[in-house]
């Protein structure tokens, strides 16, 4: 293994601790963290097309899992304190990351200039988040059935979840209220309820298999709107967690903290466009 191959897994591995530590944080997706991070597409790349090089994308698959489990154990707790210790510092910081992130969407779409069609796929992006977030929660009520019926309502159920796992800007825990599941997935996780989970996780993969491959299709061939829309995705996500304009010794504070979640992003993009992570 050569210098830059060694470079490239640390990064990778601590893009995995980054976006493992902040999966707890409200409002703030794991799909957004990896776009912002710049290895979203290399995650949909390496499970879309994981036959396609095997050993490569398992590599990359583990090493960034081990960054996540390890940033879940490590930092996730620790954060969600200072969180809610410091909580509109701490939100600033993310809304300055998601800034951050913005340089290097617009580079990955290689567009050279902002047009009204640009403008267009954003809003649409920034349209499908705020419609989400005016659907009331338990909406759907898809854990009321039973039977087959119960069975076939939960893959359903776990395939729409498995888009907001990939998808910037969707909440997991959102969607899982919308679809009335949430209080049961959580119970079922912590008693391990097998026929539950079990058609729940068969959606979830077979959602996070077709939706992936979808998205290489649509980021290879269309750049321009599906970096766009991601953007409006990413851009709507910033309302779920805007704690309102600071005011008094807090102005300053929000400041510096939004300042260094953006050059934090803007140095490890620096970092990335370096080492070709």
């Amino acid at each position: 293994m050569n210098n830059t191959q060694k470079d490239n897994h640390i990064l990778t591995a601590l893009k995995g601790l980054i976006i493992g530590a902040t999966m707890l944080v409200p409002g703030v997706s794991g799909g957004s963290m990896a776009m912002i991070l710049g290895i979203y597409d290399r995650l949909i790349s390496a499970v879309s097309s994981f036959m396609k090089n095997k050993k490569e994308n398992l590599v990359f698959l583990l090493i960034f899992s081990m960054g996540g489990i390890l940033g879940i154990l490590l930092f996730a707790n620790p954060l969600l304190q200072l969180i809610e210790r410091y909580n509109m510092p701490m939100l600033y910081f993310f809304i300055g990351a998601v800034a951050g992130g913005v340089p290097l969407i617009v580079r990955e779409s290689g567009a050279r200039r902002l047009t009204w069609r640009i403008l267009g796929y954003i809003i649409l992006g920034l349209a499908a988040v705020a419609f989400l977030a005016l659907l009331p929660p338990d909406l759907f009520q898809t854990g009321t059935a039973s039977g087959y019926a119960g069975f076939f309502l939960l893959v359903l159920a776990g395939f729409v979840t498995a888009a907001a796992l990939v998808l910037p800007g969707v909440s997991v825990s959102y969607l899982l209220l919308l679809l009335g599941l949430y209080d049961k997935t959580m119970a079922a996780i912590s008693s391990f309820h097998l026929p539950f989970l079990i058609p729940l996780g068969i959606g979830l993969l077979l959602g996070i298999v077709l939706i992936t491959r979808g998205l290489e299709h649509a980021l290879n061939r269309h750049p321009h709107p599906s970096y766009f829309i991601i953007l409006g995705f990413l851009l709507g996500s910033i309302a779920e967690i805007f704690p309102g304009v600071p005011s008094g010794i807090a102005l300053p504070i929000c400041a510096v903290t939004f300042a260094a979640g953006f050059f934090i992003i803007v140095f490890l993009s620096r970092i990335e466009l370096k080492h070709g992570a």
